[in-house]
């Protein structure tokens, strides 16, 4: 299979080099309303648009499903990588990222110019690890390039280099580490991974408002405040959130949680009708940044302490 990604770009040179990629061009008459010969190409004029062209080429890719562009509907990938600021030539690690729904969208996006990292978590010993990421990524390198996978520990997670990475992204998992009691863990590795300045972006389950922490446990569902605390909490900054991937017809109260709606379908033809029509659920989409100064001073250990630390 060969790959719809242009090859080898420079954002640096972006209107230099975009001449060579049609898929990010528009007709100079589109772009300034003059009468000019047909098919005459104009390159894009800012990293938002080269990242927008880029996007589109990805999303269309033949290494798709037709079952993974199905819930493009729901998930909104393109708008959602554009709110987090995710661009082509950075350094962007998924937090445990399942089967690729979003590795396939993101490695191709950051094959020539940028890196993406899947972490995915470690595996108990005597245990075999899920080798369904590197089987992908081995089966098509003109499509995933040198994309990488690291394992962590839940409990004293490290995802990379401290500041080696220009986003972290997370979609519907913080649920899961709420349940386990790592989530403070998780967080905190976040923070230590990004560079000053770096993105974490957030996509979970919108619990109902007014509902406690306690009560949304065990449903999918979280609170947003809950969430906005455990990033806060590490030393991130809320800089903005996001109705990209609201779904207001999602009432909450099913009798299975989050996984009562597609795409689990728990109760199986038990209101299956209804269910999908309902759709995914209604999501939270969360942008956080690592401040450029020092971190907050509650996060610094005392001087007793870190005299003490090993």
């Amino acid at each position: 299979m060969t790959s719809s990604v242009p090859g080898k770009w420079l954002l640096a040179g972006l209107c230099a080099l975009a001449l060579a990629a049609p898929a990010a061009a528009q007709t100079v008459a589109e772009a300034d309303g003059q009468d000019q010969p047909p098919g005459e190409l104009v390159p894009p004029t800012s990293a938002v648009d080269f990242t927008a062209a880029q996007l589109d080429s990805v999303l269309a890719g033949d290494w798709r499903s037709a079952a993974e562009r199905a819930r493009d509907r729901y998930r909104h990938p393109k708008q959602t990588l554009e709110f987090f600021g995710v661009q082509p030539d950075q350094t962007v690690v998924e937090i445990t990222p399942g089967g690729g729904w979003y590795a396939d969208i993101l490695a191709p996006l950051l094959r020539d110019n940028g890196q993406y990292v899947a972490a995915v978590v470690a595996p108990a010993p005597g245990k075999p690890a899920d080798d369904t990421l590197k089987q992908k990524f081995a089966a098509d390198p003109a499509v995933f390039g040198d994309a990488r996978i690291v394992t962590f520990d839940p409990k004293a997670p490290v995802f990379g280099p401290p500041g080696s990475a220009d986003t972290v992204l997370t979609f519907r998992n913080v649920h899961n580490w709420v349940q386990a009691g790592t989530a403070p863990a998780m967080f905190k590795g976040f923070f230590k991974v990004l560079r000053p300045g770096g993105v974490l972006g957030v996509v979970d389950h919108r619990a109902a408002a007014g509902v406690s922490l306690d009560a949304a446990k065990g449903s999918g569902y979280l609170p947003v405040a809950a969430v906005v605390k455990l990033a806060t909490d590490a030393g991130f900054e809320l800089e903005e959130s996001s109705e990209i991937n609201a779904n207001p017809a999602d009432t909450k109260d099913y009798p299975k949680g989050v996984w009562t709606l597609p795409p689990t379908l728990t109760l199986g033809d038990a209101g299956r009708a209804k269910y999908l029509a309902i759709g995914e659920s209604d999501r939270m989409t969360l942008r956080f940044v690592k401040p450029e100064g020092p971190a907050p001073a509650a996060s610094v250990p005392s001087p007793a302490k870190a005299a003490s630390s090993p």
